[in-house]
């Protein structure tokens, strides 16, 4: 199958079929491409770190150490795959469930994990809520509202082209936020524009308790882009090496100056929404355990002893390692003191206002008061 290669941005057998390369239990389908070996075992390994680090973040949300969490558990591949198909040059928008795609641009467990419990080395400050992002790694911190961030990457992308830098924007939005307008506006802007810009939808099946066949009538997500000019691509979510030989292509193209591109991951969430869902209330039990049987770690690790990449003991020593590394990581963190209150008023103006020094001495003054109470600040 030719995945981007036409040119007629009509052909509707992309939009509506499912690109893949292994199936369900790592066995290759068709049209494998020809990959280094490094880049496959880094794929797995990229998501190993994704699964183990989202297991911690929802324990220490349940330690009452971490506010909210929006667990990753099975749609590492998308997130992984796309990412590893940028540049260092490249700007990423993601949304708040893409663990994989800021270990990918090179973000440390160590710096997920400051941000998450807002520790004295939290990058943001305490600025944003339960979002990652920061310049050095061209990530965006991703707002919480759904499709926000669709816009501000075409825009972004657009500004590119005007200065003429060849860099690439990606975004990153789940299935609900296509019914939201920012959606249909990037599209439609990027699709005039031509904007460098490579949309992945991840279609996990449930936007909170909505079901995809009550958030559209289309017969897939990846079809939408047609209506904006927008070549569209409907790709096994779980296929690591799909969905990275998929973004790859649009991300040359994008890069060429063909334009967007609009990918469906198909995947699915194995955990609730966040930390603060019941997904019990409204899917099954028989649902997880089909899409379960699909996830992608478990299929890429089948694939890599297959081709011999790897063996049952190098991977248990891979898990191992990560297992041992990352809960060193989060025993250092937890010890880290906290934000001083003070950062509530720093950061807001480059000279701040007189009524804002007047605040920031109230509060030094107050903080004094408490600890001379001997009342400790949480």
């Amino acid at each position: 199958m030719e995945v981007l290669g036409s040119r007629d941005i009509l052909n509707l057998d992309r939009a509506l079929g499912l690109y893949r390369v292994i199936d369900e239990d790592g066995n290759p389908v068709a049209g494998e491409p020809s990959l280094p070996d490094k880049l496959l075992l880094d794929m797995y390994t990229y998501m190993i770190r994704a699964r183990i680090l989202d297991g911690w973040l929802l324990k220490l949300q349940r330690m009452g150490r971490v506010a909210l969490h929006a667990p990753n558990k099975g749609q590492e591949a998308s997130a992984v795959g796309a990412t590893l198909a940028l540049k260092r040059e490249d700007w990423l928008f993601p949304s708040y469930r893409e663990l994989g795609a800021l270990l990918v641009r090179g973000m440390t467990e160590e710096e997920i994990l400051d941000r998450a419990l807002t520790t004295i080395d939290d990058p943001l400050k305490g600025s944003d809520f339960a979002i990652y992002g920061h310049r050095k790694y061209n990530i965006v911190p991703a707002p919480v509202p759904v499709a926000n961030q669709i816009p501000h990457a075409v825009g972004a992308a657009l500004a590119a082209k005007i200065m003429g830098d060849k860099i690439v924007t990606m975004t990153f939005f789940g299935d609900g936020s296509t019914s939201r307008g920012d959606f249909h506006a990037g599209l439609n802007f990027a699709g005039v524009f031509k904007a460098p810009v490579v949309f992945v939808n991840q279609n996990n099946q449930w936007a909170i308790s909505v079901p995809l066949k009550r958030q559209t009538a289309a017969p897939t997500i990846a079809v939408k882009g047609i209506a904006y000019g927008v070549p569209g691509i409907r790709v096994d979510g779980n296929d690591v090496i799909a969905v990275y030989t998929v973004a790859r292509e649009a991300v040359e193209r994008a890069r060429s100056g063909e334009g967007p591109t609009l990918i469906e991951a198909v995947t699915y969430r194995l955990g609730p929404h966040t930390t603060a869902d019941d997904p019990t209330r409204y899917r099954g039990e028989e649902e997880v355990k089909e899409w379960e049987r699909r996830e992608p770690l478990r299929r890429m690790r089948r694939y890599l002893i297959s081709r011999g990449l790897l063996t049952e003991e190098e991977d248990k020593a891979l898990w191992s390692e990560w297992e041992k590394r990352i809960e060193e990581t989060v025993v250092k963190v937890l010890e880290k003191p906290p934000l001083p209150p003070e950062v509530i008023l720093e950061d807001v103006y480059e000279e701040p206002p007189w009524n804002l020094k007047e605040q920031m001495k109230e509060l030094r003054e107050s903080i004094r008061l408490l600890k001379e109470l001997g009342i400790e600040l949480e």
